[in-house]
Parts: structure tokens; C-alpha cells; sequence
């Protein structure tokens, strides 16, 4: 097509080639996720300001008032100022399946980072309701796009043994984002009455921006992208830089470059999956994808944090105290992924996801019973141990979802689909996500005031709901590479690999050959085996050794 890439180029530094290139691409690209934890945060940390809630809905309130939960907005109108965002994101995750197909996963990490900075500058400068509820819609498009994008970015450029690790940096990410707002947010209060106290933290949400972007230019391309779309020895060598130390000729990055190009042959010959294909090819991958992301919203994630403040606001703290302790719950938050990070792959997704509905649906309970005895206590002192109570439950919350159903669901999504299906399958995932974050962003602020403390019991039905259909339905995905994924779900995705590794194989000589000025070799030439061999050649063989980044790759000319 018109718009795809012709040529590819890297432009990152010889010196970062090996571990600092990959971990530094997975920690900058997640800086897209971090963008959407800080938007979670800001939002939520200017729904207690005096200035705020006078400019956005012209209510004149004090912190008395605020505290008590009596500031007179429409509940259903602060739920359209939180949810729009959502739906905006739900268009641009379907609309992100074409963009990162057709222009390649940096380049649509790049337009997210564009539609952020442009929604932060309009929210910094916002002078009614409908200008910030402008800005989140905008804001809603760079998310939608890099919550599609950047985890399969992730997966494509993690090695099959470490994905969950590198998905849980991305999540990791996007919960020190949330932090870093709630801090930003707890500091910039004490600058009221003035605005600056919440237009201050869409400065810095700028800035994040500017970041990205500019990370972007330096950014390698996945090397499955760039085998799909004609780019086989940039692909080799994009492989070998993130995982072979730049050695194109390792045995290691030859095998998987076999399997990347025999899925790609493949599926070439079967063509792009249609959505009706995603569906009936692809039934039970589609049904995990959507069911973790719909499950990850129904569990409550969103009703806690994008209300963080007024929720404790609610249990009886102060409003500066609530903003305090909403920082507090974040780092708690950010904790929580630590264990998903090192034991996830280890212990498979299934087992998380299991335990994580049970710990969930307890920790519910807990804050759900203890908001039910602060409801009947009266304001004031009264409500402060129970209160703190409260506190230590949301903690215990935030912890679990942080290392079970937060990063899981990004996993599942990014991983389960095969390259043909993977950017409308995310997509799809991330739509439902999306969706599923608008009903709740929407339905939350009316339960709270129809039902108070109840709430959280209908969501500790859903954690029960999602157990169970978690144990039945979901396959174990861990220890695979995303080309033997057709095996656990029973749909094949590739042909043999013998080819694809001989041709590995001369595409890795071709390349060392011309890093050395050499001439190439013809098939008349050489002979190339299945597998590179790493016994010393005989002394009467004829061979060529090549010396390249350490490395050296041995050609015999007889068979």
C-alpha cells in the first residue's frame, strides 16, 4: 500500500546492541502505559479540588463540602468527564489493528505519543468543562492506540522464555505512571486556590510525551514486523542486536529466525485474517482475548483507582489525607507487579489469574464491609480507625490486581493471537478493555451514591465469575514461543521449518559476508546444513571463516 514503508532503517547506537538495547526498548516503549497510569491518576486527584470542580462545573464548594461528598455536580456528568476518554480509546484500538500492521509497531507508538502531547497542552490550557472533555477524548486516541501497540511490541521483541517478564514491565510501568501522578497530584494541591494545582500535573503528563516521542526515532522495529512486510535481513539483524549481542550467526538467533520465517511464509499463503476469521479460525483465542480484558475491568480496577480519592474522601479521611494516601496505595500498586514480573513465566498465567480472583473477591469483602460500618458511624473522628481499615483493604486490593488480573490480561492479549491475526486480534482485546472501562467509569459514580458500600460486593460476584470461567476455559500459554501457540490451542500456524532455517542460515552468511566486503557465496558454492554445527572443520575441508563482532561463522564447501 501507499502508506507502508519502503525502506528500514536502525538508528540506535552500536554501544546499546545486546541486553541495554532490548531492556531499554521494552522500558521506554511502556513509557506509552506509564502515560495511561498518570492520565488515571490526574484525573482522579482533580475531582477533590475546590478550583477544579468551580471552573469545570460551576459549583462553588468548599473542603468541608467536598469532604462530605456534597458538592452538588451531577454524578452522571462526572462520570461523562471520566468515561469519555474510554470510548475514544475504543475507537483507536480498532483503528491501531491498520496502523500497526501498515506503518509498523514504532510508528504507531509514535502517533499515541503525538495525540497525548496535543491532549495535555489542551487540558494544561482548558477554560470550561467542554474543552477538558475535548482533550480526554484526544487523550483517549493516543491511549487506545499505544494500549494496542505497545504490548505487542513487547512480546514480539521479548524471548519466549521471558514475556510475562517483559509484559510486566510495561505494566509496571503504566502503575508508576498512576504513582507519579498521585504524587505529582498530592503536591501541586498545596498550591490551591490556585488552577495551577490541577492543571500543573498536564504539564508534566507534556513532558512524558515529549519523551517518547522523541525515543521513538531510536526505537527498533520488531523483527517479526519486519519479516512480514520484506525487511528478512533487517529482520536478522534487528534479531541478533536484541538478543545475539549483534551475532547474527548464533545458532540460537538462527532457529528462532527460522520459526519467525516459516510462520510468516505460512500465514503469507494463507493471508491477513479477517475479523470473520478471528472468530471462526481463531474461536477460542478470541474468546480468552476478550474474556481476560472484560474480567480485568469487572474486577474492579477502575471503580478503585479513578476514584481513588473520593473513596477514602468517602471512608471518612480528609481531603489532603485522601490525596496522601492515595500516593501511598499507588506505590502499593507498583509493588504488586514485582512478583508477576520474576514468577509469572514460571509458574504460567493460570495459576496467577486463579488466585488472583480469589485474593480480589476477599479483599472486596473486606473493604465492602468495612465502608457498610463507616456509612453508619458519624462524620468526623469517629470514621478514622475505620477508616484506616478501609485503607489497608484497598492496599491489599491494589496488591493483588498489580501481580494477578493487572498484567495478565495485557499478556494473554498480546501473545495468544499468530502473527496474521495478532495486531486485529490485540485490538480486539484492547476494545473490550476499553469498552468495559467505560461501563464501569460510567455506571460507578451513580452506584456509589444508589448503593454506597454494596458496589463492591457486585463486583466481588464478578471476581467469583471470573475464577471459573478462568479454570475451564484457559489454556496455559507459558513456555512456548508465540510460533508453537497453535499447538495449545489446537489451530496450526506454521508449516515445517526445515526451509526456513536453510534459509536462515545463508541469509546470516550473505550478511557477514558483505560486513567483511567479501564477495557472496553461490548455492553452487557452498552447501549449506540444517543446522549450524559446532564441531571444528577437517583439516582437508575447504572453508571460509569469517570474523564479525566477535563471532565466527564456518562455511564448508563440500558436504
Amino acid at each position: 500500500m501507499f502508506f507502508r514503508p519502503k525502506t528500514y532503517s536502525a538508528r540506535y547506537p552500536q554501544w546499546m546492541v545486546g541486553r541495554p538495547l532490548l531492556y531499554m526498548s521494552s522500558a521506554l516503549a511502556s513509557l506509552g502505559d506509564a502515560m495511561f497510569g498518570y492520565g488515571q491518576g490526574s484525573i482522579a486527584a482533580a475531582q477533590v479540588q475546590p478550583s477544579f470542580i468551580h471552573r469545570m462545573f460551576g459549583k462553588e464548594v468548599t473542603m468541608a463540602q467536598i469532604q462530605a461528598g456534597q458538592t452538588g455536580v451531577d454524578p452522571f456528568i462526572q462520570a461523562i468527564t471520566v468515561a469519555c476518554l474510554n470510548l475514544t480509546a475504543l475507537l483507536a484500538s480498532f483503528i491501531a489493528a491498520y496502523l500497526c500492521d501498515l506503518l509498523g509497531r514504532r510508528m504507531s507508538v509514535r502517533i499515541g505519543g503525538v495525540m497525548y502531547f496535543i491532549a495535555a497542552l489542551i487540558q494544561v490550557f482548558a477554560p470550561n468543562l467542554g474543552t477538558l472533555i475535548a482533550g480526554r477524548c484526544v487523550q483517549g486516541l493516543g491511549v487506545g492506540i499505544l494500549s494496542m501497540t505497545v504490548p505487542i511490541l513487547q512480546c514480539e521483541i521479548a524471548p519466549a522464555h521471558a514475556r510475562g517478564l517483559f509484559v510486566s514491565i510495561e505494566y509496571i510501568c503504566l502503575n508508576i505512571g498512576y504513582a507519579v501522578s498521585a504524587w505529582v497530584g498530592y503536591g501541586f494541591f498545596f498550591a490551591m486556590p490556585s488552577e495551577i494545582s490541577w492543571r500543573g500535573p498536564y504539564i508534566v503528563q507534556a513532558a512524558i510525551a515529549l519523551v517518547l516521542i522523541f525515543w521513538t526515532f531510536f526505537l527498533p522495529e520488531t523483527p517479526r514486523w519486519l519479516a512480514q512486510n520484506g525487511f528478512q535481513k533487517e529482520a536478522l539483524i534487528t534479531l541478533a542486536d536484541l538478543h545475539g549481542a549483534g551475532n547474527v550467526s548464533d545458532p540460537k538467533i538462527l532457529a528462532t529466525y527460522a520459526e519467525i520465517v516459516a510462520a510468516v511464509e505460512f500465514e503469507a499463503h494463507m493471508g491477513q485474517a479477517s475479523w470473520r476469521q478471528l472468530f471462526t479460525q481463531y474461536t477460542r483465542r478470541c474468546v480468552v482475548g476478550i474474556t481476560c480484558q472484560m474480567f480485568a475491568q469487572l474486577n474492579g480496577i477502575n471503580a478503585i483507582l479513578y476514584f481513588l480519592p473520593s473513596n477514602l474522601t468517602r471512608a471518612g479521611f480528609t481531603i489532603s489525607r485522601s490525596l496522601l494516601y492515595s500516593g501511598a496505595c499507588a506505590l502499593v500498586y507498583c509493588s504488586g507487579t514485582i512478583p508477576a514480573m520474576f514468577l509469572i513465566d514460571k509458574f504460567g498465567r493460570r495459576a496467577f489469574l486463579l488466585f488472583g480472583s480469589l485474593a480480589l473477591a476477599a479483599s472486596l469483602s473486606i473493604v465492602g464491609g468495612l465502608q457498610y460500618y463507616a456509612d453508619s458511624l458519624p462524620l468526623g473522628s469517629a470514621r478514622v480507625s475505620a477508616a484506616d481499615a478501609i485503607f489497608f483493604g484497598v492496599c491489599l486490593y491494589l496488591f493483588f490486581f498489580g501481580a494477578t488480573w493487572g498484567p495478565g490480561p495485557w499478556l494473554l492479549g498480546a501473545e495468544i493471537f499468530p502473527l496474521r491475526a495478532r495486531a486485529k486480534g490485540m485490538s480486539l482485546s484492547t476494545g473490550t478493555n476499553w469498552l468495559f472501562n467505560f461501563i464501569i467509569a460510567f455506571i460507578t459514580p451513580p452506584l456509589f451514591n444508589a448503593i454506597n458500600a454494596g458496589y463492591y460486593f457486585v463486583l466481588v460476584g464478578f471476581c467469583i465469575i471470573s475464577l471459573v470461567v478462568v479454570w475451564f476455559i484457559y489454556p496455559e500459554t507459558a513456555h512456548h514461543t508465540l510460533e508453537d501457540l497453535g499447538e495449545v490451542f489446537g489451530d496450526k500456524v506454521m508449516d515445517d521449518e526445515g526451509p526456513a532455517r536453510e534459509q536462515a542460515e545463508r541469509s546470516a552468511n550473505a550478511i557477514q559476508r558483505e560486513r567483511s566486503g567479501l564477495p557472496l557465496i553461490t548455492d553452487s558454492e557452498i552447501t549449506l546444513q540444517p543446522r549450524m554445527s559446532t564441531t571444528p572443520p577437517a583439516k582437508d575441508e575447504a572453508s571460509i571463516v569469517v570474523k564479525e563482532r566477535s563471532s565466527v561463522v564456518t562455511i564448508a564447501s563440500d558436504a
